[in-house]
């Protein structure tokens, strides 16, 4: 069976078996197709040899890939390979040589509770005016940090996916499993006061712009238009009126959040990180961190939430005897 036709069949077993999350999903497509750009044309699954695969990383490595990127890499070529010698597409599997680079350690920025609750604080008076979009990012910034969840699942999230009564949030994270997590009073009252007033007058323009788009399809006779289709139960709404995007989060945090940690580009997973990092700094249990992350793994958990260097103290104020 060629590559490519081989390639199709096991990213489709991903998607629809495995449930690997939709941009595993793509990157995995990415690098099979960046390998196919190496290989001879239409070359089939079974002649491809160990050299090439190694040629292809070497080839990444001095293009200046990232070595999380070249790891990745390796786990879909590693992935599909060992599918494909499994279902008897190869007699034997060419990537079990393959070596994958180590890969490093690097932790996303990490702001002071003191930074994050002053920007909080700036965030809620400035949306004291009820200006829609000010209120929403402050409900925005207040669960990332406050629920410490992915942009991706705050992106996703529904307004019944809100249980006011229990304060807590119903996610999707990756492998499409769902998980409830806690959030605080500060983002209790950010969250009500922008579905009070904020995400109405944002639903607004796409019921404007809804209007606005059937006027025209009815007056030129041209086909159903996909303009501002309706949010539907969006919790999070852009300004005009459709779903937020985690790329227009990440825009959104980058800004208010770079002059805290001082960092130019600093994205909503250091916000994530920076929860993680408090809640053990307070006391919290790492399997609760875990829990609340939505981590398979502990070991994830751990590299993921280093110990600070206040809790480090802390603990050993509380301990050495010579302290």
């Amino acid at each position: 069976m060629r590559m490519d036709e081989a390639g199709e069949v096991w990213l489709g077993e991903l998607d629809r078996v495995r449930r690997l999350s939709p941009a595993t999903v793509r990157a995995y497509r990415s690098d099979l197709a960046d390998l196919a750009a190496t290989l001879p044309p239409g070359v089939d699954a079974a002649e491809v040899e160990l050299e090439q695969l190694r040629e292809w990383l070497w080839q990444a490595t001095k293009r200046g890939d990232a070595r999380s990127t070249l790891a990745r890499r390796t786990a879909a070529v590693r992935g599909f390979f060992a599918w494909a010698q499994e279902r008897g597409i190869v007699p034997l599997d060419p990537s079990l040589r393959l070596v994958a680079p180590k890969r490093g350690r690097t932790l996303p920025k990490v702001a002071t509770a003191d930074g994050i609750r002053a920007l909080l604080d700036e965030l809620a008076v400035r949306a004291e005016d009820g200006e829609p979009v000010l209120l929403r990012d402050r409900a925005v910034l207040e669960l990332l940090y406050g629920a410490a969840v992915r942009v991706s699942e705050l992106c996703g999230l529904d307004v019944d996916d809100v249980d006011r009564e229990r304060r807590t949030l119903r996610v999707t994270g990756k492998g499409s499993k769902e998980r409830v997590v806690p959030y605080g009073l500060p983002a209790e009252r950010a969250l009500d006061d922008y579905l009070a007033r904020g995400r109405p007058r944002l639903a607004a323009t796409t019921a404007t712009a809804a209007t606005t788009a059937t006027t025209t399809t009815a007056t030129t006779g041209a086909g159903r238009g996909t303009g501002a289709s309706g949010a539907g139960r969006a919790l999070f709404l852009g300004v005009r009126g459709g779903r937020l995007g985690p790329r227009a989060a990440y825009e959104l945090v980058s800004r208010l959040l770079g002059p805290v940690v001082g960092a130019e580009t600093v994205g909503p997973h250091a916000l994530r990180h920076s929860a993680a990092t408090h809640l053990l700094d307070g006391g919290a249990d790492l399997r609760s961190v875990q829990e609340m992350l939505g981590h398979a793994s502990l070991g994830t958990t751990q590299i993921y939430t280093h110990v600070s260097s206040e809790r480090l103290a802390a603990a050993y104020r509380l301990a050495h005897p010579r302290a």
